[in-house]
Parts: structure tokens; sequence; C-alpha cells
């Protein structure tokens, strides 16, 4: 029994590391812009769409960073979703100061919508370039960022969603364990052949922090009316375009962006807890990525402290230790290519108990009829 389940965790190791390795070759970093060249040539033009609720410690910082962008003609139109602080002060004072930043005001949440998706629906209507970027608040792009998204896109014209995963700033224990958990799940769980070559709703994933559509397809697609109800829209989203026949893409966005998604233990839990049942924690998916994740990423390491403290035999001691250096080698490797945290990848089946723990919280929650709430506002999976 014991060397089956050796085999068994050998197994679920080398999975993820299989399917990243692969990954790894399509999921790159968006070329810098080319040099506009010519008395004609111009910038390309870029909406940036800026959800804010409660968002003073940070509507500021954002709206620098996107002001300092190089190679793009740009305007930045910030929706004001009910704030209690000081968010629309901010941004009111940023505006008289440069008259490329709007600030808007959200109506009253409609029944059935969740929070961001209806103040996403309203600021894509408010927007005046055929090329819309959606960013969180907590958003910092690179000077050179802005240009790269649009240079990507137009290196890839039959692309009408791109998503990229910003470089993540993680400086609690918790995020350094639970935050890395969204690359390594998307690259070691999704194959990109199927993202790219395929229009599959399956393969639809990208990054909520940061994703980009143009005009057209997005209103084709039905835009944020058609995930109203959604907390997750790094699915639902490219999903949704995927089911009217649109492509949607991924790339590495670590040297265009960068973001701290939570500050602290409980707003990771709280955060990742949020939209858990829209992907990983419902009663036909938890199970299946509790064998995967436990069996190839905290069981190996079980198996060789028991082969050495229990003595069993060299052939179980060694499969163990294989699978153990598959698991680590690969959150390793991703520490190393997405500037993550050593300890968080050393600590890595912790990071997967966690996750596992927030996600089969979530579902509990969900079996027992509480909603999840977010920035103040709770959500019924019936509205």
């Amino acid at each position: 029994m014991i060397e089956f389940l050796a085999w068994c965790a050998l197994v679920l190791a080398a999975l993820p590391a299989a399917v990243a390795a692969m990954n790894l070759f399509f999921y790159r970093r968006p070329r810098p812009a080319p040099a506009l060249v010519g008395d004609g040539a111009r910038p390309a033009a870029i909406s940036i769409l800026i959800p804010a609720r409660d968002e003073a410690a940070q509507i500021g910082g954002a709206l620098h960073a996107v002001l300092a962008s190089t190679g793009v003609d740009l305007e930045v139109v910030v929706l004001d979703d009910h704030s209690s602080d000081r968010t629309a002060e901010i941004v009111r004072a940023v505006a008289a100061a440069d008259p490329r930043v709007r600030l808007a005001m959200a109506p009253p949440l409609p029944t059935g919508w969740s929070g961001k998706q209806h103040a996403c629906h309203r600021l894509a209507s408010l927007a005046c370039h055929e090329l819309m970027l959606f960013v969180d608040a907590d958003v910092r792009f690179a000077p050179d960022g802005l240009a790269r998204v649009a240079a990507f896109l137009q290196a890839h014209p039959a692309v009408a969603l791109a998503s990229g995963f910003p470089l993540q700033v993680t400086r609690t224990l918790a995020e350094k364990l639970v935050v890395p958990m969204i690359l390594f799940l998307l690259l070691g769980y999704l194959p990109m052949p199927g993202l790219r070559w395929t229009v599959w709703p399956a393969f639809g994933a990208a990054c909520g922090q940061l994703i980009a559509v143009r005009r057209a397809a997005y209103e084709r697609a039905g835009g944020h009316a058609a995930i109203r109800s959604s907390l997750h829209d790094g699915l639902s989203l490219p999903r949704a375009f995927r089911r009217c026949g649109l492509r949607t893409d991924v790339f590495d966005a670590t040297d265009v962006a960068s973001c701290r998604m939570y500050g602290g233990a409980r707003a990771v839990w709280a955060g990742f807890s949020k939209n858990a049942t829209e992907g990983m924690a419902t009663p036909a998916a938890l199970p299946v990525w509790t064998v995967l994740l436990f069996g190839g990423h905290v069981l190996p390491f079980l198996l060789v402290a028991a082969a050495v403290l229990l003595d069993l035999p060299p052939g179980v001691l060694l499969l163990a230790f294989l699978a153990t250096g598959l698991s680590l080698g690969l959150r390793l490797a991703l520490a190393l290519r997405f500037r993550q945290s050593w300890l968080g990848a050393v600590l890595h089946p912790l990071g997967v108990l966690a996750t596992l723990a927030i996600q089969i919280s979530a579902l509990v929650r969900a079996l027992r009829g509480a909603p999840p709430v977010w920035r103040g506002r709770s959500y019924r999976c019936t509205e």
C-alpha cells in the first residue's frame, strides 16, 4: 500500500512539472513597444478604467504610475463606487492637475450585480477609446507597461481579450504562502495550447487585476453585463468571450506592472474566499483538486518523513524523494522566474494546505447558505 501511495505521489507531482515546462514556452512577457517612425505615426490610444471602492490608500499611487506612462495616448476614468473614505477627493485633486483623468460616481448597485462587475460595466460606457484596460487600484504600471500591453494586442490581432499577471508583491507569511499559488495553478494545471489555440470556455483564464479588451469584441460578448453576478472576473469574463467564439490570451506581466493583492492573513483569507465557489470550491471540483494538490505536493513530503522514521523500503524512499524533488523544484523554478518569495517556495506544502483550507472553508460556507462578503457587501448566489 505504501509503495502504491509513493507511485501516486510521483505521478501527481510529475504532472504539473511537465505541464509547466510546456507552458513556460507559451507564457511570455510582451515585447517592448516598437518605436514610432514617420510624421504620421501615433501612439496607441487606450482607456484605463479603474473601479474604486474605499481605495484612498491606493488610488493616488495607481494614478501617478499610469500618468507617468510613455508611448501611449491615454485617458484614465475612475469610478468611485460609494466609497466611505477620501477616494473621490484624491481623484478630483489629480484630475484638476491632469485633464487625462476623469472621475465618475457609481449609481446605486442594482439587484443581481456584484459591485466590481457593475463598476466595470459603467466604466466601459464612459471610455472613449477602442482599446480598454480594466485595472485594479492596487496595480502599479512600469513606465512602458501600458505601451507593452497595447503592443501585445497589436501583435495578436485575433485576440479579443488579453490579461497579464503582474509581479505579486508579498510581505507577510500568509501572502508569501498563498498568493504565488495563482501562477502555480495556472502554469501547472492549465495547458496553454488549449488556451491559445481553441476558444473552448474551459480554457478561459485571466487575472482580474489587469484585463485588456477590444471594445467591439467586449460588446459582442455582452461585456460585464454577461457576468453581472460573478465575483471572479478572472474566470468568468474570458469564458464569456469564448462562448461567443472570441479568442482570449494571457501574458507574463512581471515587468509590466506590480500589485500587492492583499495585506496580511485576514485579507488573504477573505480575498481568496470570496470567489472560491466559482473556481475550485465546488462539490465536484474540490475533491479532484484535493487529490491533485495534496497528493502531488504534500503527500511526497509526508512519505519522505515516514520512510526515514519508520525505516520503510529503499524503493519507497526513492519514489518519495523523486516526487518531493519535482514538487519543490517546480515551485522554486517559478519563484526564480517570476521573482516570488523564496520562503514561500521552500514552504510550498504549507501554501498548498492553506489554499485547500480556504477552498474547503468556502465550500462549507456555501453549503450552509452563507453568502460571500466583500468590500462591505454581501452577495447571495441566487441574485
